[in-house]
């Protein structure tokens, strides 16, 4: 098997193929190895998010007062000393695991020659052909550029330079109030940055609990964050004093710096894909099975580069699956039960259906809701405003959709996840004895607020 990038759905197909006894070779730049998620996405911005929350003391001015502060002037260099040893780190565990499982490492970049061979160029611009039998796409994605925006990379820029920021600007424009978006205003709002963020849709994060983004929008205006929502960006002027943000419908918006999150779009313009019989769509993503299997049933591709999720998680499961389909292994085919996790300052995660969904597809739910001030442990950590809310039938007392917002949400999250996911109840909840203080005592909390609206309704059947 040859696996074309190392991030992690093609990491984790590469080793899933080794441990099935396949030889196997990732062909990866040399300063890119496991990919974007480690060098300018996943792990740098969830490092600095960490830096940010550490050196601001943000989460702790509940408790000791709005003036709290670790350090009073946070430079880019006291974020980035957290994140390049992270990064450091990181690579190091990839290179160990890959040669450890006898995973060859090919230095270069690769193109199709034919639909079993694959040209990979390295630095020095030596060629050299590699077959296999299977070969996976695993070349991930890029920032979405608009024509019309030069980008210099240092005040206008796009998600991977922005870690690579001189100083913390004073005032910023974020355009794109998606998932990558939000991140980085929360993060700069929080390090004192008076963020602006200008959006085309009329609302942000449309997928999850509109109660839970309600309650993320209202703690991001506390951080004095302006939202410009239904507005489109005209023009990104850059002048000696900054940038000057033009907006379709006329307004102006001084900053020091731009943020372009405007999607992302597919690394596979280099890999000639026509030569192998495949193609790609207008955003460079190529379409695949349930199987992970493209038009060409040898070749298979993962992660980012086929569209949504996009997430690090699934990808790794994509890897482990297509390897597994590719080497005959029995394999279970990916849940449609998958956590989403926002990592914005306060986090979201969920898992399951939206009180909106299921309205919808007219299902009846009751809601639970536990708030993390009525938590011992909420009060300790100084989270007053954190929410884990159930979403239950009253049918049959299934889980049918979990949403949390707050300190520690994405890994709260996967409690709900496995109850759900062995069709459990929400009695088992109310049953179940949690370790106290602690925030996953919101589950038991929102079950039996929960239940108890359930016996109301069924009091009155009576």
């Amino acid at each position: 098997m040859l696996v074309i990038g190392s991030g992690p759905g093609g990491q984790k197909a590469a080793i899933a193929a080794a441990k099935l006894g396949r030889r196997v070779a990732v062909v990866e730049r040399p300063d890119r190895v496991g990919g974007v998620s480690i060098h300018t996405g996943t792990i740098p911005s969830k490092t600095l998010r960490e830096a940010v929350l550490y050196l601001t003391g943000l989460t702790q001015r509940d408790l000791y007062g709005q003036s709290y502060r670790l350090k009073d002037e946070i430079t880019v260099a006291d974020l980035t000393a957290r994140t390049q040893h992270v990064v450091g780190r990181e690579v190091d565990v990839i290179r160990s695991q890959l040669s450890r499982n006898q995973v060859a490492l090919v230095a270069g970049t690769g193109r199709f020659v034919d639909a079993n061979t694959v040209a990979v160029t390295d630095m020095t611009g030596q060629e050299r052909l590699l077959t296999a039998h299977h070969i996976v796409i695993a070349t991930g994605t890029r920032p979405a550029r608009p024509d019309l925006v030069e980008f210099d990379e240092r005040t206008i820029m796009d998600s991977d330079n922005v870690i690579n920021l001189e100083r913390v600007p004073r005032s910023m424009v974020i355009v794109g109030a998606g998932v990558i978006g939000l991140e980085y205003a929360s993060m700069f709002a929080a390090l004192g940055s008076k963020v602006t963020v200008v959006e085309q849709r009329a609302r942000m994060l449309e997928f999850c609990d509109e109660e839970v983004v309600e309650a993320l929008r209202y703690h991001l205006r506390d951080l004095a964050v302006t939202f410009r929502f239904g507005e489109k960006v005209a023009a990104v002027e850059r002048h000696p004093r900054g940038t000057l943000t033009v907006l379709e419908s006329g307004k102006k918006i001084p900053a020091d710096a731009v943020m372009y999150s405007a999607g992302r779009q597919g690394l596979t313009d280099d890999l000639d894909l026509q030569k192998a019989g495949l193609s790609a769509d207008a955003r460079g993503r190529i379409a695949v099975d349930e199987h992970f299997r493209t038009a060409v049933p040898h070749i298979y591709a993962v992660g980012d580069v086929i569209g949504f999720p996009a997430l690090a998680a699934t990808s790794m499961e994509q890897g482990r699956t297509a390897a597994y389909h590719a080497c005959g292994e029995p394999v279970h085919p990916m849940p449609e039960l998958q956590p989403i996790g926002i990592y914005t300052i306060p986090e979201i995660s969920y898992v399951g259906r939206t009180e909106d969904q299921l309205t919808e597809d007219c299902v009846p739910f009751e809601v639970g809701v536990a708030r993390y001030r009525e938590l011992a442990r909420g009060q300790i950590i100084g989270d007053a405003h954190g929410m884990l809310k159930l979403l239950v039938s009253p049918e049959d007392r299934r889980l049918l959709g979990v949403h949390c917002f707050g300190t520690g949400a994405t890994e709260l999250i996967h409690i709900g996840q496995a109850v759900m996911g062995c069709g459990g109840t929400v009695d088992y909840l109310v049953d179940a004895v949690f370790n106290y203080p602690t925030l996953a005592e919101s589950y038991k909390v929102a079950a039996l607020d929960a239940t108890n609206k359930i016996r109301q309704i069924d009091r009155m059947a009576d």
